[in-house]
């Protein structure tokens, strides 16, 4: 289920095309097939993840294990615009509460290092495989079949997720809700980070200086409003010994800046086979994959040996730095590209560092002291890396579109001008990456006896 959550963000993008001749959708309204998604998605993963502790993380779970299922099915159905963005916004929802409470189930089922390590290594392969692999299945589904597939594709899925769900999780009663249901708490983050979602993926289509960038102020002010409200509120929604975690604290800005260094290369390079190495799309798709297997490899083969023999901060170390030198080596494809020498070396390097640093990521993000806090944990890194790929994807395709229209203002032709915008992307991408290995090093500490969790 964590792989389909994940997958179902890009496995629209190559469909777009037929899904906007069949429902006559037009171009401004096209991107809202995506953006309904992301904001149903981002808005509720820090409630969900909280709810989680409160009420029990099987039951949430399951809820969004539901209605992204039912939503899907409706979605693969859809006969109008109107009717396609709602029900995606629906399947937004529920994935948010399912994916919110992942990790935490995960977290809290394993606790001997060498199961956790396995476990983590799937999770992190989600992660990191979830957008090649969604574009790839969105490319088959939809040249093959139809559009309406790459919806109708998660039914069977999401009714196996539930089964097993009721099957193997344990029922956990939480620890009651009111032990922390702070609604108003609630309601401001809630709203904070639905605007906030809006306000990043509308800024992508309408730039930074347009009307629609207030919607981030006031995100920001509802944010800043919510952790006023936490320091005193009698009953927080998230506790002030849980913001000052500093373990916690670096490995949620790891996550940030490492998804939102790799997802959008995932995406952008896919762009950059078609408008540059004049790939047709399912061809295209089919490019990405040594990314997805590569990231397979290492974080379900190699993670899991290596987590019971180092720590968090020097497999994120070594990982980020594969996935730099990856994209340093993007930053220089040229235009006319050799697949075997050019390409395929770039892309299984960050394929591969990627599945190292993902569950890596995870494990850092989720380093709580009391697993009674595990969902609320899971919540705060969900969200995180939604704003690290959604900030990213927005951020550096403006940065690349930006540089390429200044030189074909200057007179260079469009394919060159496309590849410069594409190195400048990916050039800041491997940025991200080496900044992220630096606060590797700055904020997480050796693990000792204080970080262990505490037994569940």
């Amino acid at each position: 289920m964590q792989t389909m959550i994940v997958v179902d963000v890009s496995i629209v993008t190559i469909a777009l095309p037929s899904i906007q001749s069949d429902l006559d959708i037009h171009q401004s309204r096209l991107g809202w097939v995506i953006n309904a998604y992301t904001i149903g998605f981002g808005g509720l993963l820090l409630l969900a993840g909280r709810l989680g502790d409160l009420i029990g993380r099987k039951t949430v779970f399951s809820a969004g294990v539901a209605a992204f299922t039912v939503a899907s099915a409706l979605s693969g159905s859809a006969w109008s615009q109107e009717f396609l963005i709602a029900t995606r916004f629906i399947q937004g929802v529920g994935a948010g509460l399912a994916y919110a409470v992942a990790m935490s189930i995960v977290i809290t089922l394993f606790t001997e290092p060498r199961e956790r390590g396995r476990a983590l290594g799937l999770v992190g392969f989600a992660q990191a495989a979830g957008a090649s692999v969604g574009i790839v299945l969105g490319g088959v589904l939809s040249h093959a079949i139809s559009w309406h597939w790459v919806f109708y594709v998660n039914v069977p899925i999401g009714i196996v997720a539930s089964v097993l769900a009721v099957r193997l999780i344990p029922k956990d009663s939480g620890i009651g809700l009111r032990a922390g249901l702070d609604v108003i708490g609630a309601v401001l983050a809630t709203a904070g980070l639905m605007l906030g979602a809006y306000a990043i993926v509308i800024i992508g289509d309408h730039g930074w200086n347009s009307p629609h960038a207030l919607a981030g102020l006031v995100s920001l002010a509802l944010l800043g409003g919510f952790i006023l409200r936490q320091t005193t509120a009698r009953v927080p929604l998230v506790p002030l010994g849980f913001l000052r975690n500093r373990a916690l604290a670096g490995g949620n800005i790891i996550h940030i800046l490492t998804t939102g260094s790799t997802v959008p290369f995932t995406i952008m390079i896919a762009l950059y086979f078609q408008q540059v190495a004049g790939y047709s799309p399912l061809h295209a798709a089919f490019a990405l994959m040594p990314l997805a297997i590569a990231s397979a490899f290492t974080s379900l083969a190699v993670y899991p040996r290596l987590a019971s023999r180092f720590d968090s901060r020097r497999m994120l170390a070594a990982g980020l730095t594969v996935v730099a030198s990856g994209l340093l080596l993007a930053a220089r494809l040229p235009a006319d590209p050799l697949y075997t020498i050019d390409i395929l070396p770039a892309i299984t390097l960050v394929g591969a560092g990627s599945g190292i640093v993902m569950p890596a990521v995870i494990a850092a993000s989720m380093a709580v002291r009391d697993l009674r806090e595990a969902g609320l944990a899971s919540g705060v890194a969900a969200t995180s890396g939604m704003i690290g790929d959604t900030a990213g994807i927005a951020a550096l395709t403006t940065l690349a579109a930006a540089h390429t229209a200044a030189l074909l203002n200057d007179g260079l032709q469009p394919v060159p001008a496309l590849n410069d915008g594409f190195h400048l992307a990916f050039g800041t991408a491997a940025a991200l990456a080496a900044i992220a290995v630096a606060i590797a090093f700055l904020l997480l500490r050796r693990p000792d006896a204080r970080n262990t969790p505490a037994p569940h």
